[in-house]
């Protein structure tokens, strides 16, 4: 069982849910993004989501583009993130979670990539433009190296979608709850519950939720229907205006 897993399973065994901040490496630098882990974590992070620069993100709102844009000028590369896990791991057992797209992916060799991510302590890898249908070779060399293969579903999710998306996830799901990008305006309605139900009779793997939670109040409201949330801009904008981010994930994590 990976840590993913274990800490699902140890937060479902005391009536608890995941509460799982996304940064991006390298901003404002790779020393502050080791630090901004820590900190996560003892304000009450269960897993973090490290997001890898690139130049063309399709699922990133502005303030996650920035962010990019301003890991980029570091010159931070899949290459230089992969030694900050591994320097991260010196310092704390957090489950850790890349994300990145396909194409860092395959001009590192998937092969490379996922044994050099395992061995350097990463957890879990989201590839939001990798779909199950496409990614085979990369679930088979992930599972042979104990790495979690996290996919996405979103509203518009068929019934078929949904079966296949589960099968393929390990660790757990990641349910996108608007039809947009990240940073977008949250709407709890009955499209999300509904989904989020078919979901949880297709499969037991646990669910979490991103895209769109900015307040303690919505992060309630779905956590109350998932088990655990998925926080990003909201943190990277406060990252970028220099403000207390330890004080938001506690409230954060207080709501939930």
């Amino acid at each position: 069982m990976s840590r993913i897993s274990k800490t699902f399973k140890k937060l479902k065994n005391s009536g608890k849910k995941a509460l799982i901040p996304y940064i991006m490496a390298g901003d404002p630098s790779l020393h502050d993004t080791k630090k901004l882990v820590l900190e996560l974590e003892e304000a009450g992070a269960d897993m973090i989501e490290l997001g890898v620069p690139f130049t063309d993100p399709l699922a990133d709102g502005p303030a996650i583009q920035r962010a990019h844009e301003r890991a980029l000028s570091q010159n931070v590369t899949l290459r230089k993130v992969l030694p900050l896990v591994e320097e991260i791991r010196k310092d704390t057992n957090i489950p850790l979670i890349l994300m990145t797209y396909y194409n860092p992916v395959f001009k590192y060799g998937i092969e490379a990539f996922v044994k050099e991510a395992a061995r350097a302590g990463v957890d879990g890898v989201i590839v939001p433009d990798l779909i199950p249908d496409e990614a085979g070779d990369f679930i088979s060399i992930a599972k042979k190296h104990k790495l979690d293969t996290i996919f996405l579903l979103a509203p518009t999710s068929t019934g078929d979608r949904i079966k296949k998306v589960a099968k393929a996830s390990a660790g757990f799901i990641y349910y996108v709850s608007i039809t947009g990008i990240t940073g977008a305006t949250l709407t709890v309605d009955e499209t999300m519950k509904s989904t989020l139900e078919k979901l949880k009779k297709a499969t037991k793997k646990p669910v979490a939720v991103g895209f769109g939670i900015s307040k303690p109040e919505e992060a309630k409201l779905v956590a109350d229907l998932a088990d655990g949330i998925i926080i990003g801009s909201a943190i990277v904008r406060l990252i970028a205006e220099g403000k207390d981010i330890k004080g938001f994930v506690k409230a954060i994590k207080e709501a939930i």
